[in-house]
């Protein structure tokens, strides 16, 4: 059953996370106490009656004594360890008193054996002075043996006992970072400084902190926290379906498939796992494997989620009925309805729609969808172990891939990806035939290029033809040979060959090159100009599109009878400096383009680039500028008084005016008015 936060198949949707239950006793051993024989840092037990302490003390130590235990009474707690201050150290320690154990005001000094008892005797002293510390072990005798002096310091607490002498531990660190504190279960002191468990100690702190940056939508950060929490409990399937809910997030969508079933193997009892399960493989496009998991509990399944998967069921079965016939069209519209109805990630799917934009001659587009597929190394097994139109689904996307990049050119990698195809599925009689195709037709170009290259024309008109037949709406071979025929003469055919390789691929520049030359050669002039026009956008520095669009211009003119005195190829932007070059410039029988400026003038500054370019673009108007600080006659003439101003001229009358024009509004007015 679906659960409020579930996903419903679209990327990004949050779904609700699982909550983790730990069902590990070894959680609760990481918190427990001390025992009666835990070992201290010196190697020793607690209950061990030889001191701990080491030939050195700390600075603390210089003004307080070793703390001592006192018997208590049954029933008594022990008093904590206290620094000597009765008057008797005092004086002790102003007559300047050897070292040396005398008895205090703080009460006997009780030393115990190993069993706790207060066998071995006993004797009273004074508290050592601070200079001095055992240095050797404690003998049962309640003798010490030999005393040294301080040496160096060390920042080390002796922790209070439980009656018996040494039965503390060691503090590192003294007592900077504040004021120590009796532990109330142990009776040592602890130190505040000490080092505290941290939340990434705690898988439950680990997953809370990730299901918080889930909620927010940081998935990168959630799965960070989700790794942590499956490396301390890689068997929880809690856990790991988190992990897959963050990785769907970020659309990795083979690795959640992975991590979800995993945790189904877990607890395959989890309902929220499978329905998980089951809404990733309707993404894939895998209907048996999503149909699978939504009965999988044996509860009533979600109407939604069943209608869901029954709609992209219904665009699949179509859209293999239209592949089969031929109805490309149909196909494509089927493709897209499956895509949008859950089965968005689809690979399959991506590719069928692929196949189907390519035989409708949408090259660009057919490569533009196959590039936004995702790839089959992130998918999970049981993707690839079904089959796609009788063929491996990896198998499948290969031949589709293999014949888009023969389509554009890419013919080593065609064949390469098309015998991957081969090798995923030997079996198939479709992949056997488009790898011969593709081999066919990457032979036929390559023999053609050698004739052409010879000067054999006739010849690799009919080596390029012997490709098109394993391909015959291939834009490189059509192009190719019109290349062969215009060289042979033959124009209208040339122009044939390149009007069906646009019409398979608009953006097809080197036919498109051939066809402007076929129609000059044909003197269509006008055809000729709008083609180069073209190329001019598509390789705005290239000079030879320039000369030629020149040229086909001037031819235009001619052939319109219009006067075409004064046209030159390459000029540049001329300055005018008096009114009577200006007059003499707008009365030409061509377009001239005048541009009223200022070099202070930022916005003036910022077109003239683009002027420049308009002047190489479009040859046969004439460009004129004229600076208003330096020929104020002109501007005061034409009354300009904003800049920059644009003014178009033809043999003396004024065709458009343009107060500080977009470059795509000057652009078109120049085109408009220099044919």
């Amino acid at each position: 059953m679906s659960r409020p936060g579930e996903p419903s198949g679209r990327a990004g949707r949050r779904t609700e996370l699982d909550p983790v239950v730990y069902r590990f006793g070894s959680a609760l051993a990481l918190r427990e106490g001390p025992g009666k024989d835990k070992v201290d840092d010196n190697g020793g037990p607690l209950g061990s009656p030889v001191s701990p302490l080491r030939p050195r003390v700390s600075a603390a130590a210089n003004t307080s004594s070793s703390s001592s235990s006192s018997g208590s009474a049954p029933g008594k707690p022990p008093a904590p360890a206290s620094c000597d201050t009765s008057p008797t150290a005092a004086a002790d320690r102003s007559r300047g008193s050897k070292p040396g154990h005398r008895r205090s005001s703080s009460g006997p000094l009780i030393f115990s054996d190993r069993n706790g008892g207060s066998g071995g005797g006993s004797s009273s002293a004074s508290s050592p002075l601070t200079n001095v510390l055992p240095a050797g072990n404690i003998c049962p005798s309640g003798k010490i043996t030999g005393m040294v002096p301080r040496t160096t310091a060390r920042s080390d607490v002796l922790g209070s006992g439980t009656g018996n002498y040494g039965h503390g531990s060691i503090v590192r660190g003294g007592t900077s970072g504040g004021v120590p504190r009796i532990d109330a279960g142990t009776g040592s002191l602890v130190d505040p400084s000490a080092r505290r468990p941290t939340a990434s100690a705690d898988p439950q702190l680990v997953t809370k902190a990730g299901n918080e940056q889930y909620k927010r939508g940081n998935y990168v950060e959630a799965l960070r926290f989700y790794d942590k929490a499956v490396a301390m409990f890689p068997g929880n399937a809690a856990c790991r379906s988190n992990r897959a809910a963050a990785l769907m997030g970020l659309g990795r969508l083979g690795e959640a498939v992975r991590e979800c079933e995993e945790a189904a193997r877990l607890d395959p009892a989890n309902g929220r796992v499978h329905h998980r399960l089951a809404c990733l493989y309707l993404r894939l496009g895998q209907i048996e494997n999503a149909r699978l998991h939504i009965f999988s509990t044996g509860n009533q399944p979600d109407p939604v989620e069943l209608q869901k998967l029954q709609t992209v069921e219904r665009h699949l079965g179509k859209c293999g009925e239209a592949r089969k016939i031929g109805d490309w069209k149909s196909a494509l519209r089927e493709a897209d309805a499956a895509i949008v109805a859950g089965a968005d990630s689809s690979p399959l799917l991506i590719a069928m729609k692929s196949e189907a934009l390519l035989r409708l001659h949408q090259i660009d587009e057919a490569d533009s969808a196959l590039t936004s597929s995702p790839k089959f190394e992130m998918l999970c097994a049981p993707y690839l172990n079904t089959k796609f139109f009788g063929m491996h689904p990896e198998a499948y996307v290969y031949i589709v891939r293999a014949q888009v990049d023969v389509a554009l050119g890419r013919f080593e990698n065609a064949v390469e990806v098309a015998e991957k195809a081969k090798w995923m599925d030997s079996r198939s009689i479709e992949v056997a035939m488009i790898l011969n195709n593709v081999k066919s037709v990457v032979k036929a170009r390559i023999q053609g290029n050698e004739l052409f290259k010879s000067g054999h024309f006739a010849e690799a008109i009919t080596a390029y033809g012997e490709g098109l037949k394993y391909d015959p709406s291939n834009p490189v071979l059509l192009c190719n040979r019109a290349a062969c025929r215009s060289k042979l003469g033959q124009w209208e055919k040339s122009l044939e060959d390149c009007n069906q390789a646009l019409r398979i691929q608009p953006s097809y520049i080197k036919a498109l090159l051939r066809r402007a030359d076929s129609n000059a050669k044909l003197e269509r002039w006008a055809e000729s100009v709008q083609d180069y026009e073209v190329l001019s956008k598509e390789l705005p520095h290239d000079p030879e599109v320039a000369e030629a669009l020149f040229h086909a211009q001037v031819a235009l003119k001619m052939s319109r009878g219009e006067e075409i005195s004064n046209m030159k190829f390459g000029g540049e932007v001329e300055e005018v400096t008096s009114l009577e070059q200006f007059q003499a410039a707008i009365c030409l029988p061509r377009a001239s383009v005048i541009c009223f400026m200022a070099v202070s003038n930022q916005k003036c500054s910022q077109i003239t680039p683009f002027v420049n370019s308009l002047c190489i673009r479009y040859p046969s108007a004439n460009f004129l500028k004229v600076d208003v600080d330096k020929s104020p006659t002109v501007a005061k003439a034409e009354n300009v008084r904003v800049l920059p101003t644009f003014k178009i001229y033809k043999s003396g009358t004024r065709m458009k005016e343009m107060i500080c024009p977009s470059q795509q509004v000057l652009e078109y007015s120049v085109r408009h008015y220099s044919l």
